[in-house]
């Protein structure tokens, strides 16, 4: 509602629209990021704790991973959506510290609503918070040390500590797991000089329920979740001639409306077989390019495929578009459109093309590339549910790779850098002045958050366990000291194998960073959905709503 200067009052807003201004907006929004980090701030680190999410149609879902756990929850208001975002941002980017990038915005935010009760104006946290961010960046790098792909005890350790918060099994399948991931990424690693680029598309996670985690198994090559075309089709071809098309083995239909007029049975019977010469001319094309095996983007026809198991060609048909890609990458093959062009050279090796039955159903191996640049790891548990922990596990273990081998940094962990940080951001905040300092050093506290809550999930007493590390950190050499959450006391980290990519960190605190920015910078909120979206997802959220206010 507006008035002017006659008094007179104009609706704006449609009618059951609410708005929260103010200070009010700010509260809320604070409350609301604070609470979606509180939701996901226990499942933080190897003893963090599992969520269980149920949907609409009753899927379940059991994990600890943030990204995840925030995606499920469909929440609808829209601070809590900006988290969201910054976890699936952090897990686009580097793969793996969602939920600490979630923990420390909430504990940012939370910040922030402190000073904002002390008179703290929001463009002063705001800056303060942006001079914090770019220095924790300089003081991360200057902490880091340098990792390659050369190092595999290094690499193994990152690997650990990634799986350590996972719900996969013992530690032994753990380590397990662990180097699986390592081999994949080996395999598809590309090196020009000292840079390594490795695209983990091109690491195919395939499951399938059956069997234990053990039984995971890497395969050098690629696994197609399809079965063979025709029973009469071999269903083991060693040596494979491969074959990849993007072209259908049908008659197919012309581009404009034709009619075909057929006055005697005789011509019909002309009329079949030509459609069947034409069929078998396709087969003969595929048998001269001395292809044994054929994987095809669109249908085969039942005569194709008889003359395909006539000619001992296997052919798979209706293959994924990014199958037939990872195919071409495994076995060097090159996609072809046109039959005519098929020739010996456009084919792909390998060593060998297999159809197993796996927990019921068909699926295609080709296995023994000579050195493929796309792999595969088949996930084998014992429930669905598993399968799909599992496959998060590997992602965030080939995403912390990733960002170590291609930055060539790591850090420590266990919250030690989070504390190290912390402590050279309060000196630092002291050089500043003015009312950013107090951001810097509400910025400090809240990078403890990840030491505090590593600490609770550990049983350990979170104020004397960080009192112990800011005092161990003032010594020399203590810069590496975090929590040791099996044994319940704090030790150097780098000693005990738990260190971090460098990347993974700076992403965490730059993801949270931005979101709490955005946030504090909202001082009104308008929801035009109706009584109705309010208060789902609207400015209330489930919160009292603010009502109408006054321009």
């Amino acid at each position: 509602m507006a008035e002017n200067q006659l008094g007179q009052q104009y609706m704006i807003l449609p009618e059951g629209a609410s708005r929260l201004i103010g200070k009010e907006a700010q509260r809320t929004n604070i409350a609301v990021g604070y609470a979606v980090a509180s939701i996901v701030r226990t499942t933080l680190g190897p003893k963090g704790m599992d969520k269980m999410l149920v949907s609409e149609l009753g899927d379940l879902v059991i994990t600890n991973d943030g990204a995840t756990i925030l995606e499920e929850m469909n929440v609808e208001h829209p601070v809590a959506k900006i988290l969201v975002d910054v976890a699936k941002t952090q897990d686009k980017e580097v793969g793996d510290g969602t939920t600490s990038a979630v923990i420390i915005a909430g504990d940012l935010l939370r910040n922030a609503g402190q000073l904002l009760d002390q008179g703290v104006p929001p463009a002063a946290i705001i800056k303060g918070y942006g001079l914090a961010h770019e220095k924790s960046k300089a003081f991360l790098r200057a902490a880091a040390s340098d990792a390659s792909l050369d190092n595999q005890e290094k690499l193994l350790e990152i690997a650990s500590v990634s799986i350590g918060s996972k719900n996969v099994g013992s530690d032994q399948t753990k380590r397990y797991l662990t180097k699986l991931a390592l081999q994949a990424i080996e395999q598809v690693a590309v090196r020009d000089g000292a840079k390594v680029t490795i695209d983990k598309d091109f690491i195919k996670l395939e499951k399938k329920e059956g069997g234990a985690v053990e039984n995971t198994e890497f395969i050098n090559g690629v696994l197609i979740d399809k079965e063979i075309a025709h029973p009469g089709m071999p269903k083991l071809v060693k040596s494979a001639g491969i074959a990849l098309l993007d072209v259908a083995l049908e008659i197919e239909k012309t581009e404009v409306d034709a009619k075909i007029e057929i006055t005697s049975p005789d011509q019909m019977q002309a009329f079949l077989n030509q459609e069947e010469k034409m069929l078998k001319d396709m087969v003969e094309k595929i048998s001269k390019s001395k292809a044994n095996v054929v994987f095809i983007q669109k249908g085969i026809d039942d005569v194709a495929q008889h003359y395909l198991a006539k000619a001992g060609i296997m052919a798979v048909r209706r293959v994924k578009k990014s199958d037939i890609e990872k195919l071409a990458k495994a076995t060097g093959a090159r996609l072809v459109t046109s039959l005519d062009d098929l020739s010996p050279k456009d084919l792909g090796y390998a060593g060998q093309v297999e159809e197993r039955k796996v927990g019921g159903e068909q699926m295609v191996f080709v296995e023994k590339c000579k050195d493929p640049k796309s792999v595969t790891i088949f996930i084998r548990a014992g429930t669905k549910q598993a399968a799909d922990e599992t496959e998060r596990a590997l992602v965030d273990v080939m995403g912390s790779l990733t960002s170590t081998i291609e930055d060539g940094k790591y850090v420590t962990g266990g919250g030690s850098t989070e504390v190290d940080v912390a402590m050279k951001l309060r000196d630092y905040a002291t050089d500043v002045g003015g009312r950013e300092q107090l951001a810097i050093s509400a910025f400090a506290d809240a990078l403890e958050v990840v030491p505090k809550t590593l600490a609770e999930s550990a049983g350990m007493d979170p104020i004397d366990t960080l009192v112990q590390l800011r005092s161990r950190h003032k010594a020399k050499d203590g810069a590496r000291y975090g929590v040791d959450v099996f044994r319940n006391v704090i030790g150097d980290m780098e000693k005990l194998g738990v260190i971090e990519p460098l990347k993974v960190k700076s992403q965490a605190i730059s993801s949270a960073t931005e979101a709490a920015s955005s946030i504090l910078r909202i001082d009104d909120m308008i929801s035009s959905k109706g009584k109705g979206g309010a208060g789902r997802g609207g400015p209330g959220g489930g919160m009292p709503p603010g009502g109408m206010g006054e321009d």
